[in-house]
C-alpha cells in the first residue's frame, strides 16, 4: 500500500477537478436532451460551488454534491426545450479547459512535494 501525499492545495485542486468534471457531466446531459420536449437546461454556479468546496476542505468536512438547477433566461423553442448546442458546446469547452488547467496545476504541486522529499532525503 502506497503512501498518500496530500497538501491543502492538492485537496483544493482535487475539488476543482471534481467540479470541472461535474460541469462537463451537466453539459453532456443538456446536450443529450436537445430533442426532449419541455427539457430545461441545467447548470450550477461554478464559482459559488468552488468557494463552498474550499470551506469544506478547510473544515475537513466531506465535500457535498453540487447544487444543479435550471438555467434562467434561456430562450425556449416552441416545444419548451431551451437547450442551445452553441451554448452547451462553449460550456463543454470551458469545462475541458478548467480540467486540463487543474491537472497541470496538480502535477506542479506534486512535483514540488516530491522535490522537497528528495532534497530532505539527501
Amino acid at each position: 500500500m502506497g503512501m498518500a501525499i496530500e497538501t491543502r492545495l492538492s485537496e483544493q485542486l482535487a475539488c476543482y477537478l471534481d467540479l470541472a468534471s461535474d460541469e462537463a457531466k451537466v453539459t453532456a446531459a443538456n446536450m443529450a436532451n436537445i430533442d426532449t420536449p419541455g427539457y430545461k437546461a441545467e447548470g450550477f454556479d461554478f464559482t459559488a460551488e468552488m468557494q463552498k468546496a474550499m470551506g469544506e476542505v478547510d473544515q475537513a468536512a466531506g465535500v457535498q454534491a453540487v447544487r444543479v438547477q435550471p438555467e434562467d433566461g434561456l430562450i425556449a423553442r416552441p416545444d419548451g426545450n431551451d437547450v442551445s448546442m452553441d451554448r452547451e458546446g462553449l460550456n463543454l469547452s470551458e469545462a475541458q479547459l478548467k480540467f486540463k488547467t487543474g491537472v497541470a496545476l496538480l502535477k506542479i504541486e506534486y512535483q514540488q512535494v516530491m522535490d522537497a522529499i528528495q532534497s530532505g532525503a539527501k
